[in-house]
């Protein structure tokens, strides 16, 4: 299984550069649509990107994105980048919608006392008897699906998106939607 990310949506272009950079030269931070993978990626030459745009990243030829500069830690996040990154993580939630339900439907336990479900911003022990008793009954289709199933539970992609922003934080135990954040060399 490849770890590589094919795809980023922008979440800030910086024409110049940080103003920390010696270099000076035209910056992009992205995030990556498979596994959440926070980079730095330098634009060709003559490029402009867009906050909210779907550039790829792969390995083969790319029309926007020169090369990738690096993985970074969410506080190396600009503030505009992290103003722009639960709507740009809804939106990649809300496309990849099946996945996550196919999640909810095969997870199983972490540890003896602990399921991957409790995980979940929210999901104590009354809704994980909830989610494992209706998904037993029948597989839930749908967030919607979810959501009417499952009595007071919240919207469940805001779920999914809060769980993905604490990863990404980089203070969980368990990563179960996302690679661990980079911790670079000290």
């Amino acid at each position: 299984m490849p770890t590589m990310e094919e795809y980023g949506v922008v979440l800030e272009f910086l024409p110049y550069g940080r103003s920390t950079d010696t270099g000076r030269e035209p910056l992009a931070q992205v995030v990556g649509e498979t596994y959440f993978t926070l980079l730095e990626v330098v634009p060709k030459p003559k490029a402009t990107l867009t906050a909210g745009e779907r550039v790829y990243i792969g390995k083969d030829e790319r029309d926007k994105i020169d090369h990738i500069r690096g993985r970074i830690e969410y506080d190396g996040l600009t503030s505009s980048a992290r103003s722009e990154l639960k709507p740009v993580l809804t939106m990649i939630v809300k496309t990849r919608e099946q996945e996550f339900v196919n999640f909810v439907n095969r997870c199983g336990p972490v540890t003896i006392r602990l399921h991957q479900l409790e995980l979940l911003p929210g999901v104590g022990k009354k809704h994980l008897i909830g989610l494992l008793d209706e998904r037993e009954k029948k597989p839930f289709e749908n967030f919607a699906d979810i959501n009417k199933r499952v009595p007071l539970m919240t919207d469940f992609s805001h779920i999914i998106v809060q769980r993905i922003e604490d990863e990404m934080l980089g203070k969980s135990k368990y990563y179960i939607l996302t690679r661990p954040p980079h911790r670079p060399e000290r």
